[in-house]
């Protein structure tokens, strides 16, 4: 038996804790550069705004309903999602899905005792977080995924349902739309109402053989979890990452070498950052830039290749091959819109194999990116960074309504005055 904990509009959510007087207003949270509306609350939804709607488009609706607008904060939210899933462990075994989604392993937990588990989880972390959630339970994770979207939408519910039992699908199924399910998108449900499958209840009715016909194997395991034959495992211990990127849109079009340069050398050196965090090292680094294909400009799309002798995590060492490739690939003349650095095959640091004829002190570089970490740890991120990531950097992205970063800076701590 699942469960799927999912936080109700997240990204608004984690604004509101710390800002009370948002409860009850409309309130949107916007994409990197400020481009699109990647979040809405309620009030937002119900005035009509779609999920990626351009904000220049909004913006008169914007003025016209008082709807408070704020640059995504991801700090913020990364670890307001930490603080979630602490809670979620305390009750049962938890895997991560996404930002705002966790399911829960609640086998060994009677049938009777699951609806007031779900309440006890939701408060729990209402209370300790200040984050709103839903609670769906299943046989399947497609059921519980189902049984949250049926605790979001029915106000019976009250945040918590429960579609183990078979008559209750039966009842549900009907009235929902097969696009619902987990793992359906907009082109598999225009497949499957080609062949007459609309609801769930009809997509639960399919052969399982003509699903896979329809939709591959993914679409014949959907059909058995609907029907409450399990097909999807709970990962606990998910697989090593093979690779992790930092790609930016550009905050203004970025049309120099030294510019571009700066921006690589900002993404790589976050990237090593993130691939210390993880204790993995980069066999190979790949860098590409690309101008806005939908803007007019001229088209150009350019992406490059490093190998390393041995697997890296060094700051500097990864920096520098990145601006080598920058450099390299830059055409003059283009007005690129992003750029992004991705570090591929990626090996854990102590398994890593080491070249027998390479010169450089591994030992002195680990110790040199400890000391930089511990230090930017202590004192906030980029505290001390290469200089070639550039101090004014005008190509950064445009935030121009970003939220303070309540829980990641100690000067953004809020202050409470008596």
């Amino acid at each position: 038996m699942f469960a799927l904990v999912d936080g109700n509009n997240f990204y608004v959510s984690c604004e509101r804790v710390f800002n009370p007087k948002l409860e009850g207003v409309p309130v949107i949270v916007l994409s990197n550069n400020d481009g699109c509306v990647v979040a809405r609350s309620a009030e937002a939804k119900a005035l009509g705004i779609p999920m990626g709607a351009p904000y220049f488009q909004l913006k008169q609706l914007v003025k016209d309903h008082g709807i408070r607008t704020f640059s995504s904060n991801y700090p913020l939210y990364a670890d307001m999602s930490q603080r979630v899933v602490t809670v979620l462990n305390g009750f049962a075994p938890c895997e991560v899905y996404s930002i705002d989604e966790s399911f829960l392993d609640l086998q060994g937990v009677p049938p009777a005792s699951r609806i007031q588990l779900g309440h006890d989880i939701r408060q729990k972390v209402r209370r300790w977080t200040g984050i709103p959630t839903c609670v769906g339970i299943g046989p399947t994770k497609t059921l519980a995924k189902l049984a949250n979207h049926v605790a979001k939408k029915r106000p019976e519910c009250a945040g918590v349902c429960d579609l183990s039992d078979p008559a209750l699908r039966r009842h549900v199924m009907p009235a929902i739309d097969a696009g619902e399910v987990w793992g359906i998108g907009p082109k598999s449900a225009k497949k499957l109402a080609g062949v007459g499958v609309r609801t769930v209840a009809d997509l639960a009715g399919m052969a399982p053989r003509l699903a896979r016909q329809l939709l591959t194997v993914t679409g014949e395991r959907i059909v058995h979890e609907l029907n409450g034959t399990r097909c999807i495992q709970l990962d606990l211990s998910p697989p090593p990452k093979q690779a992790t990127a930092v790609t930016r849109s550009f905050g203004q079009p970025v049309t120099t070498v030294a510019a571009m340069e700066e921006a690589v050398a900002s993404y790589a050196t976050r990237a090593a950052e993130k691939l210390r965090q993880e204790g993995m090292g980069a066999t190979a680094l790949q860098v590409f830039m690309h101008t806005n294909p939908f803007n007019g400009d001229p088209r150009c799309s350019r992406a490059g290749l490093h190998s390393f002798p041995e697997p890296s995590s060094d700051t500097l060492e990864i920096v520098s091959a990145a601006t080598r490739l920058a450099r390299r690939l830059f055409r003059p003349g283009y007005r690129f819109s992003k750029a992004g650095v991705m570090a591929l095959d990626l090996v854990a640091t102590a398994d890593a194999p080491r070249d027998l004829f390479t010169q450089a002190d591994r030992g002195k570089s680990a110790r040199l990116m400890e000391a930089v970490d511990a230090l930017n740890d202590r004192m906030g991120r980029n505290t001390i960074w290469t200089a070639a990531a550039g101090i004014n950097r005008p190509w950064q992205q445009q935030r121009r309504r970003l939220s303070p970063n309540y829980t990641t800076k100690v000067e953004d701590l809020p202050m409470v005055r008596l």
